[in-house]
């Protein structure tokens, strides 16, 4: 795949899966265009398949319901800017989500609460940040309420 998915979400630092909203999307990106209705019928479906899975897949890479609600993508640069902002965003937004299959076939969404997914080093990196350091490198996209 000459498309580097990782290599995309570390870029921008925080991606849509699939979704249209303030930050770019990894279907896009990978069909080369906007995609009107299912990405699955999409001509470049099995591509966007795979790309969200190596994403999935990265230890360099979280998943959560972060921009809109939305599958959102975030590269670890960007952890102690989430973490330093927690109390902003709302720590139900950054429940880290992980999707896997189950032996019967389905897929299961297995959610990590944000106190079990931060370390005490990913801490006192986000204790290192002000709170506008940490709204610059979330991007525009970021408005705190």
């Amino acid at each position: 795949m000459s498309f580097d998915p990782v290599a995309f979400v570390e870029q921008h630092g925080v991606v849509l899966a699939s979704a249209r909203g303030p930050v770019p999307s990894v279907a896009e990106a990978v069909a080369g265009e906007r995609i009107r209705g299912s990405w699955w019928g999409h001509a470049r479906g099995r591509e966007i398949f795979a790309a969200l899975g190596a994403i999935a897949d990265s230890d360099d890479v979280r998943c959560f319901r972060l921009v809109d609600g939305k599958v959102t993508f975030v590269h670890r640069r960007l952890w102690p800017a989430l973490v330093r902002l927690a109390d902003e965003l709302g720590r139900s937004r950054l429940i880290a989500v992980v999707q896997v299959h189950t032996p019967s076939g389905a897929h299961e969404n297995i959610s990590t609460p944000f106190s079990q997914w931060v370390t005490p080093q990913l801490t006192q990196a986000a204790l290192r940040l002000s709170v506008d350091e940490a709204r610059a490198q979330l991007g525009a996209w970021y408005q705190p309420t």
